[in-house]
């Protein structure tokens, strides 16, 4: 039969089955569709591709989704560190947005994120930020898969007046990407303390009849949950369960300060935590519970937040400081093994988002979003157990290849849709302007 591409890789993790590792096996792709993965000689004997990649030291596995980011804001990369999530908001990072955010500062911040998560992997990023639009063209720009956030605020921005403008031109973005293959959308309320009950009861209601998730910063800070309590009389979590918004269309991302009836609401209501260790570590907003989480029946997903929190998009670090923070925290080294942490950074990002059906795994039907992970370097031999290796060990600098739908972006280390040099150029000029705001 003739196809399109094979591509044989001395380990596969194809995450589905869970805790399988393949080896010497062939994965076989056709009209950017995984066909089947069999053993290599089997695989050789029944497919003629155009093109056959052999990988002979390296791991294949579905690439990182990323369930949780602001593309644009790795042009504030480094801009204010070392600082508490509302100094840093209100004193450094508002007012940089409220001075310089236009499409133009969306599109480039949305392009040198897409270069970075390319290269560390990442095939599905989930974003939130202002002007959608422009992160939506530089996602198809460079061929990734995306999520792009419906923002809402209550205050004026760039972007839109006030709620009622933003949910029409979110709602307007949702219908102009509807039928695309690679870009779906979220309704993205910003967080509890900066929209009100009305515009999320009508997100509530809209999520429903466009079906499409809701996505959420919750619970991030004990100043958060202190806030609501003062103004609302209840914990964030108790006032999104009155506003109808607590189910399995929710992503609640952070989620640091939790008590054991909220873990157990989450579950009960379908709720997905998205994680997110390294910027919680970095702005000392506190430690998710993931182990509780997981031992509860949530589905937890795994997102870096923004370069401008956690200074990379780093999914192989995320992953890595994900599992090992679990073992602190539940006091238990047996706590999120690395086949966990794998899936959290792949099918559970997927089920998340609703796109489970269409990546995540390694699964004959789905899409060939796909990564190659060397493990022969020094750092990371010997190989006992590739899963471990690639969890514990290697990093971002040992992938080598990536595909989304068949099309690979990322060849031996090298970029294929994207022009570096142009976009560090512009990342560059943002930099000088940005300054003046540090």
């Amino acid at each position: 039969m003739n196809i399109d591409t094979l591509i044989t890789a001395r380990w596969i993790i194809p995450i589905e089955p869970e805790n399988t590792v393949l080896e010497h096996h062939t994965i076989a792709i056709n009209d950017g569709r995984i066909l089947a993965i069999l053993p290599s000689a089997e695989a050789e004997a029944q497919f003629q591709p155009d093109m056959h990649i052999r990988r002979h030291q390296h791991v294949l596995m579905p690439g990182f989704i990323n369930a949780h980011g602001h593309a644009t804001m790795s042009l504030m990369r480094g801009l204010a560190d070392d600082l508490p999530l509302m100094a840093w908001l209100n004193d450094h990072i508002w007012p940089a947005e409220s001075r310089w955010i236009n499409p133009e500062f969306v599109h480039d911040g949305s392009l040198l994120a897409c270069a970075e998560m390319i290269k560390s992997g990442t095939t599905c990023f989930n974003d939130m930020y202002f002007f959608p639009d422009e992160t939506a063209r530089a996602a198809e720009h460079a061929g990734m898969r995306a999520t792009v956030g419906l923002i809402a605020l209550d205050f004026p921005t760039a972007w839109a007046q006030d709620a009622d403008e933003y949910l029409q031109k979110g709602i307007s973005l949702h219908d102009q990407l509807s039928g695309n293959s690679l870009i779906s959308t979220a309704f993205a309320p910003h967080a509890p303390y900066t929209v009100s009950d009305d515009p999320l009861t009508r997100i509530a209601t809209y999520a429903e009849e466009l079906d499409i998730p809701i996505h959420i910063h919750l619970h991030e800070t004990a100043f958060e949950v202190q806030e609501s309590l003062e103004k609302f009389g209840m914990r964030p979590i108790e006032r999104l369960q009155k506003l109808d918004l607590l189910s399995p269309r929710l992503l609640a991302v952070h989620m640091t300060q939790l008590e054991n009836e909220e873990i157990r609401l989450l579950a009960d209501s379908g709720v997905h935590v998205v994680h997110c260790p390294e910027s919680n570590l970095k702005l000392a907003s506190g430690f998710c519970p993931l182990q509780a989480l997981i031992e509860a029946g949530v589905n937890v997903a795994l997102g870096t937040d923004s370069a401008a929190s956690n200074n990379d998009l780093d999914m192989a670090g995320e992953l890595r400081s994900a599992a090992l923070l679990a073992k602190a925290v539940a006091g238990n080294a047996s706590a999120v093994p690395a086949m966990q942490a794998l899936q959290m950074a792949t099918l559970n990002g997927a089920r998340a988002l609703g796109l489970e059906e269409e990546t995540g795994s390694l699964t004959p039907g789905k899409a060939a979003d796909i990564i190659t992970i060397d493990l022969s370097g020094v750092d990371t031999e010997p190989v006992y157990h590739p899963e471990s290796q690639v969890v514990y060990a290697a990093g971002r600098h040992c992938i080598r290849d990536l595909w989304v739908a068949g099309r690979q972006l990322l060849r031996d280390g090298e970029l294929t849709t994207l022009n570096p040099a142009a976009i560090l150029e512009r990342a560059r000029e943002w930099k000088e302007k940005l300054a003046e705001c540090s």
